[in-house]
């Protein structure tokens, strides 16, 4: 995965530093990245039904479980990754999650911003192992 995600980055090379990203880009990068970790493990087994798969992320993929995410990883992470999530966690979005309370929608956010800040500084191994402990 490392490999394909400095494919991705050389390519398509960020022109500003991550720190200098809005926390709502950081975190709509971070979805994505979360996702893709996610849809990864989920479909590690080998094949099974679409429907199946999906409702398996969703459990993993929401704004209540990512809330739960952002208080497992808060103590593990250095205080440049802690400021981006609050950063994240703090931004105003003119969205809300549809079935989530706002307060577990905003660490949610905090949690993706992070994700999307490591990407784009290349950390791909921290990923992981922020991932890890949230799935832990």
């Amino acid at each position: 995965m490392k490999q394909f995600f400095d494919e991705i980055t050389e390519k398509y090379e960020f022109k500003i530093p991550a720190e200098q990203f809005s926390p709502l880009i950081l975190a709509y990068i971070g979805d994505a990245v979360f996702e893709l970790l996610t849809r990864s493990i989920v479909c590690s087994d080998g094949n099974a039904p679409v429907n199946k798969l999906n409702a398996r992320s969703r459990q993993i993929v929401n704004a209540s479980s990512q809330s739960e995410m952002f208080e497992k990883v808060k103590d593990c992470l250095s205080s440049q990754e802690f400021a981006v999530m609050k950063r994240g966690r703090n931004a105003k979005s003119f969205t809300s999650a549809k079935n989530a309370a706002i307060n577990d929608y905003r660490r949610a956010t905090g949690l993706e911003a992070l994700f999307g800040y490591l990407f784009i500084k290349g950390s791909y191994g921290r990923i992981m192992e922020i991932f890890n402990i949230c799935i832990g």
